[in-house]
């Protein structure tokens, strides 16, 4: 089985390649102003440049209203709408009519009665994502470092398409794949030295963790 890899919050052209480098299949962008790794998006146009090609530029953006999200499929043209917050099943049907892009839908979770949220966007959103619970006092609504009980994905459906995030690093990415053997994940704070500072070096560890672990299961 194939699987997706985005590495979120870029901000630096360094970052971009080293992501590129590893075989992302996915690079995004964050467009929420108290995010450490919120970029313009005319700087965000500029770096998904690198992209073309290679891999899909996501958007990834929080209960955004129409006009913002005019400006930032007009000056990065992204491939793909990230929603990561309380957007309605309506909303999301809205804005991949509005823009002619799919969406995927952010929803978080902790236990595995919270898996009941899928229902409504299926068939709506092109892809979810499952990111852990913030923590108390998080003005974040992702990119926390906060891991959740992987566990609980195991008995999805096989053929939604999703993406596991939160919390992951190299250390831990093997028993992700493990436990849930997901279609798709997703790496932000794992791959950084500091808040918003993306660290090639990180990422480049990141992907050999995955393909060292996609070779165990292999073998």
């Amino acid at each position: 089985m194939t699987l997706d890899i985005k590495i979120c919050g870029l901000k630096t052209d360094a970052a971009m390649a080293a992501a590129l480098a590893g075989g992302a299949s996915h690079v995004g962008f964050i467009f929420f102003a108290k995010s450490p790794r919120f970029v313009d998006p005319a700087e965000a146009g500029g770096l998904r440049q690198a992209a073309i090609g290679k891999a899909k530029a996501v958007a990834v953006t929080v209960d955004a209203d129409d006009a913002y999200l005019d400006e930032i499929v007009a000056k990065m043209q992204p491939d793909m709408l990230q929603l990561h917050g309380s957007e309605t099943p309506a909303r999301v049907a809205g804005l991949k009519t509005r823009y002619g892009l799919p969406a995927m839908k952010v929803l978080s979770v902790s236990e595995a009665a919270d898996l009941e949220r899928i229902k409504p966007y299926v068939g709506i959103a092109d892809r979810l994502m499952f990111d852990a619970k913030p923590p108390k006092g998080s003005q974040l609504p992702g990119g926390n470092g906060v891991a959740f009980d992987w566990r609980i994905l195991a008995g999805l459906d096989a053929g939604l398409d999703y993406m596991l995030s939160g919390g992951l690093n190299a250390a831990n990415v093997g028993d992700a794949l493990r436990l849930a053997n997901p279609p798709g994940i997703d790496i932000s704070s794992g791959v950084e030295s500091a808040p918003g500072i993306k660290d090639p070096a990180l990422i480049e560890q990141f992907f050999r963790a995955v393909r060292a672990a996609r070779d165990d299961r292999a073998a």
